[in-house]
């Protein structure tokens, strides 16, 4: 099995809002009230927008493949955050309405299996984390992949 790589940098500017770069531009991100400013998106709402974005490209793959025309597809997503059993915070689900009326039963059949997002967020995905000194000296790892 072939693996593909990607990367995303992100860099605290104040408090909670971050700068993060991707390969084509940049995002500020930032937390709601009363801990952030809530200037940009937080981080569960960028896992809804990443969840729903790819869910809306399969389908517009899809379509296009059968040579559906139609006009832009639009959707909305709304996510549920619950408290664990320690009393954090986690999301607890991701509900996504896409508007498609031009959508044939063949791709609503098939596409949400080639959404690469939601289908690894759906089983869970595997996070490895590393903290290092700014001389990458590890100061903590945990996860299966992690050094």
């Amino acid at each position: 099995m072939s693996q593909q790589t990607f990367s995303v940098e992100i860099e605290q500017i104040e408090d909670y809002r971050f700068s993060v770069h991707f390969a084509p531009g940049d995002l500020t991100t930032d937390e709601p009230p009363p801990r952030g400013g809530g200037v940009g998106p937080d981080p569960a709402q960028l896992l809804a927008a990443a969840v729903t974005n790819c869910l809306m490209a399969s389908l517009v793959f899809c379509l296009a493949k059968a040579r559906v025309p139609g006009r832009p597809l639009k959707s909305r997503a709304q996510g549920r955050l619950e408290r664990d059993e320690a009393g954090r915070l986690r999301i607890a689900g991701i509900d996504v309405v896409l508007i498609a009326p031009h959508a044939t039963p063949r791709c609503l059949e098939l596409f949400q299996n080639y959404c690469v997002v939601t289908e690894s967020v759906r089983r869970g995905v595997p996070v490895a984390v590393v903290v290092t000194d700014e001389q990458g000296q590890i100061l903590h790892s945990h996860g299966d992949n992690a050094p």
